[in-house]
């Protein structure tokens, strides 16, 4: 429902929230302002309807049994449950709602599940071995990717045993004709999009640097910017868009943007990758930045290689817009160029930075890169066909950020509660329990946040309990939504390492159970 920010009378001034450095806060609504502004929500006739359209609406849909040509998943990275909530409301205040109805676009799929998302040895989870469980479909070790939990971290020898590596749902799509693709605003080596790619026993590896720095033989257990671009199933992937361009330079080079590379062994993996292709007489087009990318979207190459930033992309709210290409735009022009083929694709997309947002204590970034994920995965279910196309929307792993106190409805969420402490401090809605937002005590007393002279701006931390330079991951379940072919079957809870099988079940690759050669009968335990 639509209303005026001004509210009734103008008799408190609203200031809706916009993409800028400030947020400023809402002022609690009176009864009587609450009135003007959701006047239906008053009557009990209106939540009643409500239920009954939503359940109409469930009942509508059905469970499409047809083999899912085209799979997309899209990884918020840390996007937690609380991350959801805050990022709804933040879109609907920014639209001039009171925004705690709003909702994500993916939080409309058919289907919703949890996934659990402890690591072999860990309890709480990191990027890598989550993404070896929700891509490969097997746990392992915190800190290893592509790896089974035979392998501990930093242990090469173990890492190159066949019998230790595990195949991605990436392979499967290949061995099946379907082309495959991934997307990420962090770097394209990072842990997350890794997870499609490379089999390594340390996250870290990057480039051939760092894995020297571990004591390592970088010709034998090979880096992941080198994988990717020379080895099985990276060195088939039709399109690479994301960050990272360091990972594959030397160190005796600087970018287009000036970052110095960061490789030892002098060798530019950009170029190699271009030469690879060009041995092959197939097209291809490796561009840096958006103007360039924009340019060939309407005559794609067969290969194409995108790298914007020397490390991660920047921050959708900093970003400079003539140089970074939105997660939208990544997205749409990842799936027009794999849908030309014709047996379909199987596209990976991270919007990375949410997670960075979090552990630096920035709510305002960490929310506003889970709306630009909502707006690509939007953009995905226009171009995509739900009778043919499985889209899956998760997360890795959780943060530690809360929503808190008794806030009225309509405060704005990022500003501070309409309450104080029984120490007479304020204190915000969204705070940490950890992390470098944490302020040291003054004379025994809280500090006052709200007092800080940058409070406001983005790059303004939240309030952290725990004095960490880095905020924590947290071990609570992921949401895990679906629409397409076989939604249903990522209803429920279960662990993390299920999801891959479940979108190759729908797809019908894999070695797995697979809908096309044998259904799953109805009734059977």
């Amino acid at each position: 429902m639509l209303f005026s920010p001004l509210g009734l009378l103008g008799m408190v001034t609203v200031v809706a929230l916009a993409a800028g450095t400030q947020h400023p806060d809402l002022p609690p609504l009176s009864p009587l302002q609450m009135t003007a502004r959701n006047a239906e929500e008053l009557s009990a006739k209106y939540w009643v309807e409500e239920a009954q359209a939503g359940l109409k609406s469930r009942l509508r849909q059905k469970n499409i049994e047809a083999k899912a040509r085209n799979v997309v998943m899209f990884l918020g990275d840390g996007m937690s449950v609380p991350t959801l909530a805050a990022a709804r409301t933040l879109l609907g205040q920014r639209a001039g709602h009171t925004g705690e109805e709003s909702h994500l676009s993916f939080e409309e799929f058919p289907s919703v599940g949890l996934s659990k998302t402890y690591c072999v040895d860990h309890q709480i989870a990191d990027s890598a071995c989550t993404a070896t469980a929700y891509l490969c479909g097997v746990k392992n070790n915190y800190g290893t990717i592509g790896v089974s939990a035979a392998v501990r971290r930093r242990d090469c020898a173990a890492s190159l045993e066949e019998a230790n590596q595990v195949a991605s749902i990436a392979e499967w799509a290949l061995q099946d004709g379907r082309d495959v693709g991934i997307v990420s605003t962090a770097r394209i080596t990072h842990a997350s999009p890794a997870g499609a790619y490379a089999k390594v026993a340390d996250r870290n590896w990057e480039n051939d640097n760092s894995v020297v720095e571990n004591g390592q033989d970088p010709l034998v257990c090979r880096d992941i910017a080198h994988q990717l671009v020379h080895m099985y199933p990276g060195n088939q992937f039709k399109v690479i868009l994301g960050g990272g361009r360091r990972e594959f330079l030397p160190n005796t080079t600087r970018d287009e943007e000036n970052t110095r590379g960061r490789r030892t062994d002098g060798r530019n993996l950009i170029d190699e990758w271009q030469e690879v292709r060009a041995s092959q007489n197939v097209s291809y087009n490796y561009v840096w930045n958006r103007e360039q990318l924009l340019n060939i979207s309407e005559s794609l190459p067969e290969y194409l290689l995108g790298l914007f930033e020397g490390s991660h992309m920047e921050y959708h709210l900093e970003a400079d817009t003539t140089t970074e290409p939105t997660l939208t735009e990544l997205t749409e022009i990842a799936i027009r160029s794999l849908s030309r083929n014709e047996n379909g694709f199987f596209l990976f997309v991270e919007s990375g930075r949410i997670d960075h947002g979090h552990h630096s204590n920035y709510a305002h970034l960490a929310l506003d890169e889970t709306i630009h994920l909502h707006a690509a995965v939007q953009r995905a279910t226009e171009l995509l066909p739900e009778e043919d196309s499985l889209v899956v929307v998760t997360s890795d792993h959780s943060h530690v950020m809360a929503i808190n106190g008794y806030t009225p409805r309509g405060s704005s969420i990022l500003g501070r509660s309409n309450s104080r402490g029984d120490d007479g401090v304020p204190y915000m809605t969204i705070s940490y329990t950890n992390g470098p937002g944490a302020r040291a005590y003054v004379d025994g007393d809280r500090y006052d946040v709200t007092g800080d002279s940058n409070f406001g701006e983005l790059r303004w931390r939240s309030h952290a309990e725990v004095p960490r330079s880095s905020e924590t991951h947290s071990a609570d379940d992921v949401a895990v939504f679906a629409r397409g072919p076989h939604h249903a079957l990522f209803s429920g809870v279960y662990e993390q390492s299920r999801v891959p099988h479940l979108m190759a079940y729908a797809a019908c690759i894999g070695p797995g159970l697979r809908y096309c050669d044998a259904p799953a009968p109805v009734n059977t335990p």
